[in-house]
């Protein structure tokens, strides 16, 4: 090895040659500078890809949970609002009699106001059969009206139980 370094001080290199080997060597600094760039720009993504995949994990989590506690919660409270509802209806008649029922007479004008109340649309000019017996009778009134209450009721924890889970799914991005 000695013996190749000494006969290398001989020679004579042209500057051309010298300055192409300069150049060679800051190429190839260069390019492993490049390559080590590269290859933290790829940890740099691979750890950020890592770290926004553990978070959507720890989201989807969260919002499952939310989730299953909200329907849970709500689904028990409409369950029993429709339960209370059967047995208030069912105790309409203790409450309006057969004799109740003979005293009490619904007309065809309240069965229209009624049922115009419930679809939304007016009932029209008032008719001279509004005054004419509708043949519905006091307890039926008082069924229908108990189940609607709580349909009503219903509905209504329904919307409270969306707009908690709203709340608490958007809580859970912040």
């Amino acid at each position: 090895m000695m013996a190749t370094l000494e006969r290398l001080r001989g020679v004579i290199l042209p500057a051309w040659f010298k300055w192409v080997a300069i150049a060679a060597l800051c190429a190839v600094a260069y390019g492993v500078g490049r390559l080590q760039e590269a290859r933290r720009g790829a940890e740099a993504m691979s750890d950020y890809m890592s770290a926004q995949a553990a978070r959507k994990v720890a989201i989807d989590r969260a919002q499952s949970k939310v989730i299953v506690e909200t329907e849970i919660k709500y689904r028990d409270r409409i369950q029993k609002i429709y339960l209370k509802g059967d047995v208030i209806e069912k105790q309409v008649p203790v409450y309006v009699t057969a004799s109740d029922n003979a005293e009490c007479r619904i007309n065809a004008g309240f069965v229209r106001s009624y049922n115009a109340a419930w679809s939304g649309e007016p009932s029209g000019p008032p008719a001279s059969s509004d005054h004419d017996p509708a043949g519905v009778s006091l307890s039926e009134v008082g069924e229908t009206d108990a189940f609607n209450a709580a349909a009503c009721l219903a509905w209504r924890e329904l919307a409270v139980g969306l707009k908690e889970h709203y709340q608490r799914q958007q809580g859970l991005l912040k």
